[in-house]
């Protein structure tokens, strides 16, 4: 067999190797969440970490120059030699696939956070109402502690670059609860692409190759925290979007500084109001009547900000987005994001927030 056929059917044997090692949990979460890619994942955030610059986007912009480059100054021989093409597009992305599962793709198939922390998965729709309920007596009286004024929306004090230090408390506070969410060596940045992102619909991202925490610096800074320790705990190995916005809420809460709750309260209270909006429309009308009106004015910032920034292309991409969760085991896609309130309800039944 020629040289040129190897990587290509590599790529063959690493898609049934992965789909096969998904069927075993336990050894995932064992050996590479809780083993290999603990290595890896402090050895990348100690290289990069000091970096100010995001180290991941620059060479994802370098990369899309080359592949640019080497599209238009070999696009007549293209059609000529498309096998050989081909192949080599074929050897490119097996190697890319490669380095994403052992850096950190394979954190998409752990054992899932409710068998962890032994919670159920459905809940009753006076469970919700109790929790919901809950929450709007909390995030008001935060609301309330900071603003003095229940018509009045959170002004955020802090710059972003305090909030990457200040959120640390947060994750020290959960891990002597939870020392599973231990976080060390930071290395959380500002995205180069926070206007492509804005533009995308998406707050922020992990760079699977360098481990960074990526995070759009346009988007409503009371956001932003809960924003941060949601890539956070992408960085700890937990690839689940419901996961990670799980843990980020329990480190925004129990962090010790009073914005920084209310971003965690306030995010957490967003998504469950928006399910009742699905579930009760009567229900959700209700509830909101009971918000402060300075707390829906904050809701009603970020809502603005992404209306600015709405176009077909995060639709595109938010398609893409679906497709490639789906196809890491992560059967509810981008409505996965709403799994946090499945998470959040059943925790509270056992744990008192």
């Amino acid at each position: 067999m020629q040289k040129k056929y190897y990587l290509p059917l590599a790529l063959l044997i690493q898609i049934v190797f992965v789909q096969v090692i998904s069927f075993f949990p336990e050894f995932i979460e064992d050996f590479y969440s809780n083993g290999l890619y603990n290595y890896i994942s402090i050895f990348s955030r100690v290289i990069f970490g000091f970096i100010p610059f995001s180290i991941g986007d620059f060479c994802y912009l370098l990369a899309i120059v080359f592949l640019l480059l080497g599209y238009f100054n070999n696009r007549k021989i293209i059609k000529l030699l498309w096998k050989d093409r081909l192949l080599k597009i074929l050897s490119y992305i097996s190697v890319f696939y490669f380095c994403f599962n052992i850096l950190w793709g394979l954190n998409y198939y752990r054992v899932p956070l409710f068998d962890k922390l032994n919670l159920e998965k459905e809940y009753s729709n006076e469970d919700l109402l109790k929790f919901t309920k809950l929450l709007i007596t909390k995030t008001n009286s935060i609301h309330s502690q900071i603003t003095k004024n229940d018509a009045l929306k959170v002004v955020f004090p802090y710059s972003q670059e305090q909030v990457f230090q200040m959120n640390l408390k947060g994750y020290n506070s959960l891990s002597k609860q939870m020392p599973s969410f231990t976080y060390n060596y930071p290395s959380i940045k500002k995205s180069l692409f926070s206007w492509p992102l804005s533009y995308m619909g998406f707050s922020g991202y992990l760079n699977p190759f360098t481990n960074e925490a990526q995070v759009n610096d346009k988007i409503p800074m009371y956001n932003f925290p809960t924003t941060v320790t949601h890539e956070m705990a992408h960085q700890l190995g937990y690839a689940s979007e419901s996961e990670a916005n799980f843990i980020g809420f329990l480190a925004s809460i129990n962090n010790e500084n009073i914005y920084f709750q209310y971003s965690g309260y306030i995010h957490a209270l967003h998504y469950c109001l928006s399910n009742w909006r699905f579930r009760d429309e009567e229900q959700f009308k209700k509830l909101l009547k009971t918000v402060h009106p300075g707390i829906i004015k904050n809701y009603k910032e970020s809502e603005d900000f992404w209306n600015e920034y709405e176009s077909f292309v995060e639709t595109g991409f938010h398609l893409f987005y679906d497709r490639f969760l789906k196809m890491n085991q992560q059967k509810d896609g981008i409505e996965g994001y709403s799994r946090f309130v499945d998470l959040l309800v059943n925790y509270y039944k056992t744990n008192n927030l």
